[in-house]
């Protein structure tokens, strides 16, 4: 019988050379005639042991890792004695506690194989949803309680409603996968590693609110998932997953993909639809919102990746199971991004509850460094700064906003007792500035008057005055700005200055 060497063909195990590894093995393969084959698979998300390399065995599949060239011959030689031998990789602690839902497959099969994909689960949910009324596919939606993982947490069922309730001609879904925040890669990992699960979740969205057409807008900086994307669209349409008659329904939903512009800000839905039409990627006012006026002025969903990666479970296993897992209005699942000064970075899917000290220590397992952990950022560039005093919140949307953070896209950056939160907050005024579209008043100058005044109080100069003038400045970046780029540049600063305020007055006690 054929055995089957799993490697990781994921951006990321790739990176750190894992396509060398592979080659290895195809060589070792080909000089001892031996029977085995090798699959390209996603990854599991444990990137502190990629590349991961996975033998086939009587009792699952065992895992070496991090495996270099060097290791490889001796993964035939003495496999069982090996010093990368981690066991069954299911057994791996920082795997076996998560409730993967979304990434069930990811790292497991063989993302381009449709057969693999059908016979781990998938295409459940579409062909459920084939012999549903659209309307009732929308409220299976809503009834799962599944809120848009990109960042807003707004009721996904609730806006596919609002397009569903839309009488017209055409009408569009696009996926968000300009995925721009920091610390955040889940989006890239399923499109690298299941991407027919995008597909399915996004033919699902075209069934329930009468749309043939759709988008994947993806990250510039994310060729590898772009060129996956095509090919996994290819086999899709090969397979009748897409075209003009989706598993033989009689039904049409076809998608294309699109690379994005290489701006942050094109990750705001509205500026990433303007790029989509080909224009500059500027904000557009609400109203009308996208759902009534959205792409080519056509109604529109638009949800990101995990939120329509979430769908075909949903119609598969039922709305109740969905909405089963979690915590108050946090349903589900949230795929959440462990990086930065961690020693164990990468992906942790669990039910919404969970504390954000069960993440960092017991997943993460503390700093690389081994320096005590001072902070986290949570939600991206634009998420708050919090301190360990906070590690007991739960990972859910109200409880977070509570304490005046946000989830966002579940990426967490780790920091140590070496950072300066003063020039974090810095850091967040400039990204500001840098990265606005220029549309608004607020978010051009007032972030670039920000960065200005942080200048001098690190330089200690009028720190108190300066101080109160960088309040009023995130007032107004707030409560003027037209979309979340300004709007939320004041979290992480007004946090950091909330929670580590001696950071900003230190330079000031030296000066004096």
């Amino acid at each position: 019988m054929t055995m089957r060497i799993y490697v990781p063909g994921d951006a990321a195990a790739v990176s750190v050379g894992a396509d060398d590894v592979a080659r290895a093995i195809e060589a070792v393969i080909a000089a001892g005639k031996r029977d085995a084959t090798i699959v390209r698979t996603g990854s599991r998300g444990m990137f502190w042991l990629e590349p991961l390399v996975e033998f086939d065995s009587a009792d699952g599949r065992v895992g070496f890792g991090p495996v270099k060239v060097s290791d490889v011959k001796a993964l035939f030689a003495a496999a069982a004695t090996h010093p990368r031998r981690l066991g069954l990789v299911e057994n791996i602690p920082f795997l076996k506690s998560q409730q993967r839902v979304t990434f069930a497959r990811c790292g497991i099969i063989d993302p381009l194989l449709l057969a693999d994909y059908e016979q781990h689960g998938g295409l459940k949910g579409l062909r459920r949803a084939l012999a549903t009324a659209p309307g009732d596919i929308v409220q299976q939606v809503i009834d799962s309680g599944l809120r848009g993982r990109g960042g807003a947490g707004f009721p996904t069922g609730i806006k596919w409603r609002t397009v569903a309730g839309v009488q017209n001609d055409r009408k569009y879904i696009v996926c968000n996968a300009d995925e721009g925040d920091s610390g955040t890669f889940a989006d890239r990992m399923l499109m690298e590693g299941d991407p027919f699960l995008l597909i399915e979740g996004m033919a699902i969205a075209g069934l329930a609110v009468g749309a043939t057409k759709g988008f994947i807008y993806i990250r510039s900086e994310y060729p590898h998932a772009f060129r996956q994307m095509g090919r996994a669209l290819d086999v899709a349409r090969a397979g009748k997953l897409l075209g003009p008659d989706v598993l033989g329904s009689g039904r049409t939903f076809d998608l294309e993909i699109r690379l994005g512009a290489g701006a942050y800000i094109c990750g705001e839905e509205t500026s990433l639809l303007e790029s989509l039409e080909g224009k500059r990627g500027q904000v557009r006012p609400k109203p009308p919102l996208p759902a009534l006026q959205g792409l080519f002025g056509q109604p529109t969903v638009i949800n990101n990746v995990l939120s329509f990666a979430a769908v075909p479970t949903i119609l598969a296993e039922g709305a109740a199971f969905y909405r089963d897992l979690g915590m108050g209005r946090s349903r589900g699942t949230m795929p959440i991004q462990l990086a930065g000064n961690v020693k164990h970075g990468g992906l942790i899917e669990r039910a919404f509850g969970i504390t954000l000290r069960d993440i960092v220590e017991g997943y993460g397992g503390g700093s690389f460094t081994g320096r005590p952990v001072r902070a986290v950022q949570v939600g991206g560039p634009l998420g708050a700064y919090w301190p360990t005093e906070l590690f007991d919140t739960p990972f859910d949307y109200e409880a977070f906003a509570a304490k005046g953070g946000m989830i966002g896209h579940g990426g967490i950056v780790v920091f140590d007792d070496t950072v300066d939160l003063a020039k974090q907050a810095r850091f967040a005024l400039e990204f500001c500035a840098i990265e606005s579209c220029g549309k608004c008043t607020p978010c051009r100058i007032g972030s670039t008057r920000g960065v200005e005044t942080m200048d001098k109080i690190m330089r200690g100069e009028r720190v108190v005055e300066n101080i109160d003038l960088v309040r009023d400045l995130c007032e107004v970046l707030r409560d003027g700005s037209l979309c979340a780029l300004g709007g939320l540049t004041p979290l992480p600063v007004l946090s950091a200055l909330e929670h580590f305020p001696d950071d900003f007055t230190r330079d000031a006690a030296k000066a004096a």
